[in-house]
């Protein structure tokens, strides 16, 4: 059954994902140049080295930047093109059928959980933020929290009606959740890392 909501609501979750897509992607892409260059010369300092506490060459070099055996930014070049075609699907005003909604939110939610891992490993593991991957992250949790609380309000996802009445009346907050999320991260990572002040060093001995 195909859904049935606003078209130009639909336009709009389309132009926000044609956003977060092209972000990712570009995140991705470049940490892909990036690993690229290192493996063919090793002496090689990615750009996006700031300081030591701001840097890319931790993540790329750990075992937690090549979990399925390559890097994971090559994760990120497959996957982000994907939303981004979503995207322009939706703003050209394509319906998709219900079963194409759940299975895209199998894949937000499975991005979600992979980036609350990479968080975890970089704040408490690794002890450095790399700029894309904070990229990646920023774009990952309100993708997640738009697509979710769209099928919600939509009845893609079995839920009761007042779940849907709130998940109509949070799709709205979307922005503000997402800033709730990012203090979350910054708050983390300033108990564990003293970040703040290591970050502002780094920015002033650039």
């Amino acid at each position: 059954m195909a859904d049935s909501p606003s078209p130009a609501g639909k336009r709009a979750l389309g132009v926000f994902l044609l956003i977060a897509g092209a972000l990712g992607l570009l995140a991705a892409w470049e940490l892909s140049i990036e690993k690229v260059l290192t493996l063919a010369d090793p002496s090689h300092v990615p750009n996006c080295n700031v300081g030591v506490l701001v840097g890319c060459s931790t993540n790329l070099a750990s075992w937690q930047g090549s979990v399925f055996g390559f890097p994971n930014p090559f994760v990120g070049m497959m996957a982000w093109p994907v939303v981004i075609t979503i995207a322009v699907a939706l703003i050209g005003g394509v319906r998709f059928p219900r079963w194409f909604w759940l299975g895209f939110n199998v894949g937000v939610a499975g991005a979600l959980a992979f980036v609350g891992w990479l968080i975890f490993q970089s704040i408490y593991v690794l002890d450095v933020l790399c700029p894309w991957c904070m990229l990646t992250w920023a774009v990952t949790i309100p993708t997640f929290w738009a697509v979710t609380l769209d099928n919600l309000r939509e009845g893609r996802i079995p839920a009761s009606p007042r779940i849907r009445r709130l998940a109509a009346a949070w799709y709205g907050w979307i922005p503000l959740i997402t800033v709730v999320c990012y203090l979350v991260v910054i708050l983390l990572a300033q108990a564990q890392m003293n970040a703040i002040p290591r970050v502002l060093l780094d920015l002033q001995n650039l």
